[in-house]
């Protein structure tokens, strides 16, 4: 970018839309648990993206690297990754997140219930955060993916042979990898009806 001073204040809109969404979400999930006496879960990461990452994603869309072009053309400058335990948590989470007056949903995308080629399982939202400054309120997106455990472990796999073999996977590994990735969302189901029995236990003896 030709100007730093344009790539210093999109830096400080994104940094602290990101603030202001995981303090949001923080009060979000703790009202949850303290209303359902439930934690759905199991951990959080959030990120900006790096300087490196957005101008190769520019670049391979064709598009120079401008303030511009950032804020209309990479929508995953600020990132957090939500991990739950159950496949049920999920949508719970999503639930929470839609229903909140402070995060505006602007598209979602259910790679769950139509999962990618690759076999990547996840919910994506595409949400819009106000951020106040001292010229006013302004709107930066961000994104949330909201996964189980186990659909985490497989990205993180696919995440490292993706980059090791840069994008050009064999076609018997890549075999391999879609049919892990049924054996992943298998395995979430089980966990889910192990859980549902579990609280259908915990149900009937509260009953007696």
């Amino acid at each position: 970018m030709e100007n730093s001073q344009e790539l210093d204040s999109l830096l400080l809109k994104y940094t602290a839309a990101l603030k202001t969404l995981e303090t949001q979400l923080s009060i979000l999930l703790q009202d949850f648990e303290y209303k359902n006496n439930y934690n759905p879960v199991e951990h959080i990461k959030s990120r900006i993206k790096s300087y490196d990452s957005l101008v190769k994603k520019l670049i391979n869309k064709g598009y120079e690297v401008t303030a511009k072009n950032i804020e209309e053309q990479v929508h995953d400058m600020v990132g957090i990754r939500i991990v739950c335990s159950f496949l049920s948590d999920v949508y719970k989470i999503v639930e929470i997140i839609e229903n909140s007056d402070q995060i505006t949903v602007h598209d979602k995308k259910d790679y769950i219930t139509n999962p990618k080629d690759t076999g990547y399982s996840s919910y994506h939202l595409l949400v819009y955060v106000p951020v106040y400054l001292i010229d006013g309120v302004t709107l930066v997106e961000a994104e949330i993916q909201i996964r189980t455990v186990a659909m985490d472990f497989w990205a993180s796999l696919d995440h490292k042979i993706t980059y090791k073999f840069q994008g050009k996977i064999p076609k018997e590994i890549k075999e391999d990898m879609q049919h892990c990735a049924m054996d992943i969302h298998a395995l979430d189901q089980k966990m889910l009806n192990i859980n549902n029995q579990m609280q259908i236990i915990k149900d009937d003896q509260e009953v007696i």
